[in-house]
């Protein structure tokens, strides 16, 4: 339908706690899922999180065959998570670089477990759970993240791993 402008880092809308979705199948959530996705594709991103387009709604699209912006790694599927619950499986961390649609141009060195089961209904209203590890995980606990107002540099532990893309590892 459309692509929709992506709130950026300092919008205070992207520190709100989205509400859950009540209805679903629902022509509301088709619309928003249409202009994720457009959104998320001319940005060239592997996920895009409701509230980055200042819809406060927990839901969260992911998913590419390849991505310029991450070239080694593998593909993740096209989903759409409604309503996500998240549990970790595999709490060893993984450290490794994250970049955000919200964070255009900056990237930073983000802990994140190394396993997870994700959980929520897709726009039919049928459930989806998964177990997934690396990359998969990443973007998934990083797109969920936005549901509760929390953008990655919060999780950068050490500043000294932040900073423009072009000058810091992949």
């Amino acid at each position: 339908m459309a692509i929709r402008e992506i709130l950026r880092m300092g919008d205070g809308r992207l520190l709100q706690v989205a509400q859950p979705v009540t209805k679903v199948p629902s022509a509301l959530i088709d619309n928003l899922l249409t202009d994720m996705f457009d959104t998320m594709a001319d940005a060239d991103g592997v996920g895009l999180a409701a509230p980055q387009i200042g819809e406060l709604l927990r839901v969260v699209v992911f998913g590419f065959d390849q991505n310029d912006r991450y070239p080694d790694e593998l593909s993740v599927p096209k989903t759409v998570l409604i309503n996500p619950q998240i549990e970790v499986i595999d709490s060893a961390e993984e450290l490794d670089w994250e970049g955000c649609l919200s964070v255009p141009g900056m990237r930073g060195q983000v802990p994140r477990p190394r396993g997870i089961r994700y959980q929520g209904i897709d726009p039919a209203g049928i459930a989806i759970d998964r177990i997934v590890t690396g990359f998969h995980a990443r973007v998934v606990l990083h797109e969920c993240d936005h549901l509760d107002g929390v953008l990655y540099p919060q999780r950068i532990r050490d500043i000294r791993n932040f900073g423009f893309e072009d000058l810091v590892g992949n």
